[in-house]
């Protein structure tokens, strides 16, 4: 008896599911399958193709990159002693970044500046010297004047005070000489501490204590995120309606609903012979530094002109392989419709062929869709619906 209860119960569930899978299940008919009358589509948002006003407008692509990027090398050659930045680290103009060893380098500068005090005092001397001799030529003039000391006596007290001239003007001289020596000892001193030419953020760090550095190897990339630009390819029938100074927005798919505002700088007045394109370069100001280089940015440029066209929202657009196209609903039922497309504004499309005014295109939920796909749209009354409101 129980087991007859449980068959019993068993048949009747799988008949409850075959019942169900009847009525939601999709039925085949010439035009591909159809959802049945009460069924459940995919639930999206719909909107008719309507003429409005469109913005023309040109939209650059590309990376943006840093106006002010350098890479820092070391002016002397030696063994890094230590590195005191890291990468992201932010540095100001004249930190230092990194230091080369400098003990061979202080010995000679303690030397140099010893040899700069004893030249100093031999300066010091010979103008003791020089004074000495001063007073006995004067001496000498006044007795020779006075007839007292011959004439000889007097050129040798004159010869004397210009042998103590010309020892000070070569102890002068060697002074020049070894404060020079000092002076490039210090300069290259200075230059065994690497220092950053400028404000910014350590981008790259290519050295490690130990490591054998030249004038040629790299040390660190300072890039100064204040002012980023990005330099795109503008065709030649939209370049006469590009202005320098004109504003565009800005968006990076790394910050998604952010706008940043972006300035025609400078435009290139030579073309490529091959893309018949030239290049437009725009300024952008990151003063919160939300920004990085190399980020894929878009700017959207108004050209300045506007006129009615045929328009959809922009979430209608989906691509299927190499097409763009939008779902038309016809019947509760979406197809799949190719489409080309003019100009593009933040939240309108013009469609230039494949749709007309009034057709019923999948808004929100349209890239979830397939060619002949039941639908029910959000909003819209039901079959039934209609049905019963009419008896």
């Amino acid at each position: 008896m129980n087991r007859k209860l449980v068959l019993a119960g068993v048949a009747l569930l799988a008949g409850l599911i075959a019942f169900r899978l009847y009525v939601v299940w999709p039925t085949e008919t010439e035009g591909g399958f159809q959802m049945p009358p009460g069924g459940f589509g995919r639930s999206v948002s719909a909107a008719e193709a309507e003429y409005g006003p469109v913005s023309e407008a040109v939209t650059l692509v590309g990376s943006l990159r840093a106006q002010e990027q350098v890479e820092v090398t070391p002016r002397v050659s030696g063994r890094v002693e230590s590195v005191l930045v890291d990468l992201g680290d932010r540095v100001s103009a004249g930190d230092i970044l990194a230091q080369i060893e400098d003990d061979e380098l202080l010995q000679q500068l303690q030397q140099s500046e010893a040899a700069l005090e004893v030249q100093l005092a031999v300066v010091q001397q010979r103008q003791l010297e020089l004074r000495n001799q001063e007073l006995i030529l004067e001496r000498a003039r006044g007795l020779h004047e006075s007839g007292l000391t011959s004439a000889e006596e007097m050129e040798q007290a004159q010869t004397r005070f210009d042998v103590a001239q010309s020892q000070v003007n070569l102890a002068r001289a060697q002074q020049v000489q070894s404060e020079a020596s000092y002076r490039e000892l210090q300069i290259r001193h200075d230059q065994m501490s690497i220092s950053a030419p400028m404000d910014g953020f350590i981008g790259r760090r290519f050295v490690d204590p130990g490591a054998l550095v030249n004038s040629n190897t790299p040390v660190a990339t300072i890039v100064n995120l204040a002012t980023l630009e990005l330099i795109a390819a503008v065709p030649e029938r939209e370049l006469a309606k590009v202005e320098q100074g004109a504003e565009g927005i800005v968006v990076v798919d790394a910050l998604p609903g952010e706008r940043f505002v972006g300035r025609v700088a400078r435009i290139s007045p030579l073309l490529d012979p091959q893309t018949r394109t030239a290049q437009v370069e725009v300024v952008v100001p990151n003063t919160d530094n939300r920004l990085r280089a190399e980020m894929f940015a878009r700017v959207d440029l108004s050209l300045g002109s506007n006129r009615d066209a045929l328009r959809v929202p922009r979430e209608a657009l989906v691509v299927r392989g190499q097409d763009e196209g939008v779902y038309v609903i016809s019947e509760e039922v979406a197809h799949f419709t190719v489409v080309r497309t003019g100009l593009s504004e933040e939240n309108w499309i013009e469609i230039t062929e494949g749709l007309e005014a009034g057709d019923t295109v999948a808004t929100m939920g349209a890239n979830l869709l397939r060619d002949g796909d039941a639908v029910r749209v959000i909003g819209a009354p039901s079959a039934q619906d209609s049905e019963g409101a009419t008896s």
